[in-house]
């Protein structure tokens, strides 16, 4: 049996009695008692309409019909309408009207948003740029045909807070309004995307009804019925852009079933919105129109209302305690300042005292190194690799991708190393094997010492570690014979704890088969090769060579252009 259309009507008539002057909207309501009673109003009217077009799905897998179910409970043909035997009273529907809010949060401090901390301080800051004295002038900006009411300029609110803020850089200042913007604080009166800019495009306010603080959550039907609003009303500024026009097609298709009932809804609030002043129709449609540009975002831009998964698991679960880094356990509430930290209970155990113990001892012995000691080695580092920072200084030569010198492909493809390239060699071992050149020298002079086994096994293990599995053991059945097996033709020398345990891992062949083996052989290395070649007379010869000037390099750039 279906809701009879005198029950609809009386509905119907029920909400639009309510006062069209009380609808929710700041500066037009301000009692909250009226505008709950009017949600309250709505939802009963939701609820009605809901059940009506339910009661005609016959479809077990309707989800519209199971989240009825699940909140009001199965329905039970025509005994559970109003008017029958067993059907819900008046109040009870009332009451089950209460709870909706229209996607706002109805726990209060319970699922208070985890960024409310943020929320308090940018409205600290937009109520001292309201203010009457100090605040921002707000002005009608008159057009050739029209007026623009209650609005600023962004200039306006960069000078405004590099002056009230404290804020030196006007850059920073951009920066801070920016994001005040993409919250939905103020907003562009004709553009969807919320971001701030230092000219003279037209901001306003936002009502404080639409404000993140008020943790609102709307679903996809409010988003159908805005959407479907707007295609009503004839006006240019009103005109869907192209990614609302696909949201439209999009939420259409999945709520084909009950596009009647948005569509209606819809219908009724256009029809309130022809009834307000002009002016206060424009700047509400602009305000509503900001609302939906925060929580669905155009495409490409930062949604600020999405929530930390790991805040919201905290502010859900206050009580809930982890294990620190060290193994021992925290109690999360000591960590956040906004839960009140309740005393134990239980007193610690023997064991959990010699464990609490045990670890103080371990953080003792620990080995820290000043923080003086720390900027030092930081500064160092930074100076000696502050010349290949493109960032920080322009490359010489340039950068072919940038700009029309193309001499950086000539010296890569003549494999000539620059002067910054050899210089970089000195820096460490690892330079000098990162750098093909460099790792073609340093093998070069250690043939020249007959002493290259070690530096051709480290490069044949590291060939060996990007090798495909199935390679992998005869691969590794070479290296020993050519290195590590007695009478080996370059055998290396190895401690023997080093090459017991090599020997097993051949057994079992590997990837990283040699790894002992292979860090023993770099230290060698990095404490006498690397050492020896760095002072010897080649790698010196060939770096006063690139630091006779660029002569020498244009002269050879010169001739590899005239060889092509």
């Amino acid at each position: 049996m279906k809701v009879g259309e005198s029950n609809r009507n009386s509905v119907l008539a029920c909400l639009f009695i309510f006062p069209r002057h009380l609808l929710p909207y700041p500066g037009v309501c301000t009692s909250t008692d009226v505008l709950v009673n009017y949600r309250k109003v709505q939802s009963v009217w939701f609820a009605f309409c809901a059940l009506e077009f339910c009661e005609s799905c016959y479809d077990p897998s309707c989800e519209r019909r199971a989240l009825l179910n699940t909140r009001h409970g199965p329905s039970q043909s025509s005994q559970n309408w109003p008017g029958s035997a067993t059907s819900k009273s008046g109040s009870d529907l009332w009451d089950m009207a209460q709870g909706n809010n229209y996607g706002q949060s109805s726990n209060g401090v319970a699922d208070e948003s985890p960024n409310m901390l943020v929320y308090r301080k940018m409205e600290d800051v937009i109520a001292r740029m309201q203010d009457e004295k100090n605040g921002i002038p707000i002005r009608t900006v008159k057009s050739f045909l029209s007026k623009i009411p209650s609005v600023f300029s962004g200039s306006d609110i960069v000078q405004w807070l590099t002056k009230n803020l404290s804020i030196e850089d006007p850059v920073e200042a951009l920066h801070l309004g920016t994001l005040m913007a993409a919250h939905g604080y103020f907003f562009p009166i004709s553009d969807h995307v919320l971001t701030l800019k230092d000219d003279g495009t037209f901001y306003r306010f936002q009502t404080p009804y639409f404000w993140p603080s008020n943790c609102w959550e709307p679903e996809n039907t409010d988003y159908a019925v805005y959407l479907c609003k707007r295609t009503m009303q004839n006006k240019a500024r009103l005109e869907l852009a192209d990614y609302e026009a696909e949201s439209l097609a999009r939420l259409q298709r999945a709520f084909a079933r009950k596009w009647e009932f948005i569509f209606m809804q819809a219908e009724a609030q256009a029809k309130v919105d022809k009834k307000r002043d002009k002016i206060e129709r424009k700047i509400l449609d602009s305000q509503e129109r900001a609302f939906w540009d925060v929580h669905r975002p155009v495409p490409g831009c930062v949604n600020t209302t999405e929530v930390d998964i790991k805040k919201s698991s905290r502010m859900r679960n206050p009580h809930k305690t982890r294990k620190s880094v060290y193994g021992l356990q925290n109690d999360i509430r000591s960590h956040s300042p906004t839960h009140t930290p309740v005393p134990e209970t239980k007193p610690p155990t023997e064991d959990e005292l010699h464990q609490e113990i045990k670890h103080w001892q371990m953080q003792l012995d620990r080995h820290r190194l000043k923080m003086s000691k720390v900027a030092e080695s930081l500064l160092a580092y930074t100076e000696q690799y502050l010349e290949y920072d493109p960032f920080l200084v322009p490359p010489d030569p340039s950068n072919p991708w940038i700009s029309d010198d193309t001499t950086f492909w000539e010296l890569e493809a003549s494999k000539e190393p620059g002067q910054q390239r050899v210089k970089r060699w000195g820096f460490g071992m690892d330079e000098a094997l990162k750098d093909p050149v460099g790792r073609e020298q340093f093998l070069k002079f250690l043939e020249s010492e007959f002493s290259s086994e070690n530096l051709r096994f480290w490069l044949a293990v590291e060939d060996l570690k990007k090798r495909p599995i199935r390679e992998v053991p005869a691969r590794v059945q070479e290296i020993w014979q050519e290195f590590l097996a007695p009478g080996a033709p370059s055998a290396i020398n190895l401690d023997s704890k080093s090459y017991d345990k090599t020997t097993q891992n051949v057994k079992e062949p590997g990837r990283y088969t040699f790894e002992d083996a292979q860090e023993h052989i770099y230290k060698l290395m990095k404490s006498d090769s690397y050492p020896r070649f760095i002072r010897s007379s080649a790698y010196q010869e060939l770096l006063q060579a690139k630091k006779k000037g660029k002569s020498l390099t244009s002269k050879r750039l010169t001739s590899l252009v005239q060889s092509y």
